[in-house]
């Protein structure tokens, strides 16, 4: 059928929402609420339309024959404006100070209607800034009530960690009971931190934390970047979504004052080994089954809180950026001659819930997100994007691919397929699993590799994770092994990722491009399996060259 927005005749199907109709016609229609799939709440009232003379929001309203509309008449400006003055009026107004200044869909807004305060007394309250979790901080006073925080963390991510309290002027947004985020079911993804249009939610920096030990003179200070980081680090330089770019990212961590930039990808492919043969001993010996993957710290916390019966099928394997902490402070330390007191292991991650890890874990210091990083970038003066590029520095520099997949969802799994495949067969004439690539969500396969046929499952998000746990439970899915990513489409969607105008380039585009840039490398490299590491196969026969051991730096619970 047909319609008519801004005087132009444009073709649509019934029942499509009115905002979507005019964004896929490159029709700009404002929003603070509303986000496809996530929340169409219709709470802000930004996205108001004039259709056949009445104002109608066009995230809620869905399109019909003969619709007529106007969505930037004199009537539509006015709306706009005295709702947006609404919010003023109740706002803190600290833009200047805020860690989302210039990143901010209100302040956008506040320019773009040239919005103005009013002259109005409205009840203004003044709430604590709860700082009690170690990944995010919640502060109700930037707040706008637009919903989005709670229904990605209730309806993507199943967590339920936020919802509104009280009535009126009195209304917030916090945890049950007026909780703390620590003692609320938040598992610390940061999903809702990529979301929210203000600086309400942030991920709780350890900026001035990092900053201290660089310029303490007894600290040998490291750093370890994971694979997402550098598809993302350069957009916040102006660079497009999916830029692929280590050389400029090590330069810049050396300008910072870190002594040695290592790479977590040689821990990833610590991670396969270890990871593999306990999937192997566990399918020949009787072992716990499904083994559920464990290098996402959010997915961790969400089985400690809800599934701790199900623990014991996590792998015992510790994530790739603890392995590479282990290393770091074991054996890094003593080929240096370093007192393991004085040598610090900071973490550059996609994720705000590293940040809760490295609690569980000893061997990591700090934990920054790339937009932490981005941010001691910025502030140091650096011109990043006329960086020469620098390697990342040995020993922790060779590694393979596999562990560079890591980043997107899937990328665990295939890289554990290329090892095993490689192991029960005996060659290496699979290396590309495409069968485990491009979930949606769920995916579910089976896979022959030699005698033994693998039954897998990869999942993103955490909506997705309790149903499939719930239906291994009630004994409707049965697996050998389960990959599950927290944030939907993987590391790479991380909530520490730059913040993306979701209006102008949609989530499931930034994950696309993010991926791409993943893939496209590891299809170039030389080395795609974990087993091609030269220097962890070295060091298995030189140093780790005993199970003890193995079990002491890479596993969180030894048997």
């Amino acid at each position: 059928m047909n319609i008519t927005i801004n005087d132009r005749i444009i073709e649509c199907e019934p029942g499509e929402l009115l905002i979507e109709v005019a964004r896929k016609n490159n029709i700009a229609i404002p929003t603070l609420c509303y986000l496809k799939d996530v929340c169409h709440s219709s709470n802000c009232r930004i996205c108001m339309c004039d259709v056949n003379g009445r104002l109608i929001p066009a995230c809620s309203a869905k399109v019909s024959e003969n619709m007529v509309v106007n969505t930037d008449n004199d009537k539509v400006r006015n709306s706009r404006v005295k709702t947006l003055q609404l919010i003023m009026s109740t706002h803190h107004k600290d833009c200047d100070n805020c860690e989302k200044n210039r990143k901010c869909k209100l302040q956008d807004l506040f320019e773009e209607y040239d919005v103005k305060p009013f002259n109005q007394n409205y009840v203004k309250n003044t709430y604590r800034i709860d700082e009690s979790s170690p990944c995010i901080i919640r502060d109700d006073n930037k707040c706008i009530l637009c919903g989005r925080c709670m229904n990605v963390c209730a309806n993507t991510q199943s967590v339920y960690a936020l919802c509104k309290q009280q009535r009126g002027f009195k209304t917030f947004m916090g945890c049950a009971f007026d909780n703390d985020i620590f003692d609320s079911p938040c598992i610390g993804c940061g999903q809702c931190v990529l979301v929210c249009p203000t600086g309400a939610l942030m991920e709780n920096t350890e900026i001035n934390q990092v900053k201290k030990l660089l310029n303490n003179p007894d600290y040998y200070v490291t750093c370890q970047v994971a694979p997402s980081v550098r598809v993302a680090l350069a957009e916040e330089f102006g660079a497009p979504i999916g830029t692929f770019d280590e050389g400029r990212m090590v330069t810049a961590l050396k300008k910072l004052g870190f002594k040695k930039v290592f790479d977590i990808n040689m821990g990833a492919d610590f991670t396969i080994y270890e990871e593999a043969n306990e999937l192997i001993d566990r399918i020949q010996n009787g072992g716990k089954l499904p083994q559920f993957t464990s290098c996402c710290p959010g997915w961790f916390a969400f089985i400690e809180k809800n599934y701790p019966d199900l623990k014991e099928n996590l792998s015992t394997c510790k994530s790739p950026t603890e392995m590479v902490g282990a290393l770091v402070k074991d054996y890094f330390s003593k080929q240096n001659n370093i007192a393991q007191e004085n040598i610090k292991v900071v973490d550059i991650m996609p994720c705000t819930a590293k940040k809760q890890e490295k609690k569980r874990a000893t061997d990591v210091d700090n934990a920054l997100t790339t937009r932490e990083l981005a941010k001691m970038i910025k502030d140091a003066g650096i011109d990043y994007m006329n960086l020469e590029p620098s390697p990342f520095d040995t020993p922790f520099d060779e590694y393979t691919s596999a562990g560079l997949i890591f980043g997107v969802s899937g990328g665990v799994m295939e890289a554990a397929l290329r090892f095993a495949a490689e192991k029960l067969t005996g060659n290496k004439d699979k290396v590309d699993f495409e069968e485990v690539r491009n979930s949606n969500g769920v995916k579910e396969v089976e896979v022959k590799c030699g005698e033994v046929t693998l039954r897998l499952a990869i999942v993103s998000g955490l909506g997705n994770a309790r149903r499939v746990v719930e239906e291994i439970k009630s004994g409707k899915k049965n697996y050998d092994f389960v990959e599950i990513m927290a944030c939907p489409g993987g590391c790479i969607n991380g909530g520490g990722q730059p913040f993306v105008d979701y209006d102008k380039t949609p989530v499931e585009e930034v994950k696309r491009l993010r991926s791409k840039a993943i893939m496209d490398a590891d299809k170039g490299a030389t080395a795609r399996i974990s087993s091609e590491n030269k220097f962890m196969t070295e060091l298995y026969n030189s140093y780790i060259n005993n199970r003890e051991l193995a079990h002491k730096l890479f596993h969180w619970r030894h048997e």
